[in-house]
């Protein structure tokens, strides 16, 4: 079978690429202020009817980390504002991890072209791993991500854009390589940022707000828990406020980059205890639900993703770099960028998970809530809409 018949008999699927994907978000939100013009490739104004959107004065985007589709279909009931604003839903990229998906909504364009391809990977200058989250261990992040952002590029034409979120993160490598570009606010909590939003919306342009709190309860109490209620409930609240109290003529789009799998109790491989999985393999990065391994030898990729295919059975699909490309697991791969794609990369299936205790944290290996893969649960992500009287 192909690439994308193993993934269907997994219950996987390939990513919605140019068309309703997480990169359809900012580039239709610029078109609907005016300034289709700043999105390099994209149709924006394709990406604005996909959104739904008409013209706007102002549009304000909110990332919710980790509140996939599916996580919000299922506790609707805790959150009834987000629940009626509800659209369609869109897709994520591959892998449906933070930093890519970052990227991908910053940029428009996924992994395969921006290079960041997971939570780790293979910083090709050194050998060793990069954390795309932290930055260490990554270079510069312009020569990193030399896309230029769509804020970037908008803010560059004349558009007034925002871009909110904790005060560290101003200058981080992450911000640098997925949506550097605009003035960026500074504000701590939720309410905080609202109000920071709701300040910009007061002139005509795009405001980018994000908010890390759901996925961080899930990875450590699960989706579903008590801790993730409460955090969706409290983003439910905000959000009404946001929408109820824009001027005339914006718009609130909210959406996510990845949504959750619980992987207490599934079954777990440690690459540093099991010497199948070892053998050949000089570096595994990525994550737990979606890894790059980085062979001995190139010519030993067929080997090693069929030993892993072998070990991992319908826990997993493995497939060589040239089966991504040709199948654009990563969307259209980059020459320049494919040296940080594993000569394997493996997806998870259901709620397994790899981990490799070699180098992850004792932190990491006890996370209740992962993601990264291609599971319905982790790739889909809500499209939520709310839009003041003209």
């Amino acid at each position: 079978m192909n690439l994308p018949e193993r993934l269907a008999a997994a219950g996987l699927t390939l990513p919605d690429y140019g068309r309703r994907d997480l990169g359809a978000v900012l580039s239709g939100a610029f078109a609907a202020v005016g300034a289709a013009d700043a999105v390099v490739g994209r149709d924006a104004r394709a990406d604005q009817a996909r959104l739904g959107l008409g013209a706007r004065s102002h549009v304000v985007v909110v990332l919710l980390d980790g509140l996939g589709a599916l996580q919000l279909g299922e506790f609707g009931g805790h959150a009834p504002f987000l629940r009626s604003i509800a659209r369609k839903g869109l897709s994520a990229g591959y892998p449906s991890t933070t930093a890519s998906s970052l990227a991908f909504l910053g940029t428009g364009r996924p992994a395969g072209q921006t290079g960041m391809a997971g939570y780790t990977v293979r910083n090709p200058r050194t050998g060793g791993l990069a954390n795309l989250v932290s930055w260490d261990g990554a270079y510069d992040a312009h020569e990193w991500q030399p896309y230029p952002s769509l804020l970037e590029a908008a803010s560059a034409q004349g558009v007034a854009v925002t871009a909110i979120g904790k005060a560290r993160f101003e200058g981080s490598g992450l911000t640098q390589a997925a949506l550097r570009g605009g003035t960026f606010v500074g504000a701590e909590g939720l309410d905080a940022r609202v109000d920071a939003a709701l300040a910009a919306a007061r002139r005509p342009g795009v405001t980018y707000l994000y908010w890390a709190e759901i996925d961080k309860a899930g990875h450590h109490h699960g989706w579903g828990s008590d801790a993730w209620v409460a955090q969706l409930e409290d983003a439910d609240r905000a959000l009404r406020r946001l929408a109820s109290s824009l001027p005339r003529g914006a718009a609130l789009v909210a959406t996510a980059d990845h949504g959750m799998v619980n992987v207490t109790g599934a079954e777990r491989w440690d690459v540093a205890e099991d010497a199948a999985l070892r053998e050949g393999v000089a570096l595994v990065a990525g994550e737990p639900r979606a890894m790059h391994l980085h062979v001995e030898s190139p010519a030993a990729a067929s080997d090693v993703a069929a030993r892993w295919s072998e070990r991992l059975g319908s826990a997993a699909v493995v497939a060589t770099r040239e089966e991504a490309r040709e199948h654009r697991l990563f969307g259209v791969l980059d020459a320049s960028v494919e040296d940080r794609i594993g000569d394997v990369v493996v997806a998870m299936a259901g709620r397994a998970s790899v981990v490799d205790s070699r180098t992850q944290t004792k932190a990491s290996l006890s996370l209740v809530g992962m993601h990264g893969s291609l599971t319905p649960a982790e790739l889909r992500i809500p499209l939520l809409v709310a839009e003041a009287a003209a």
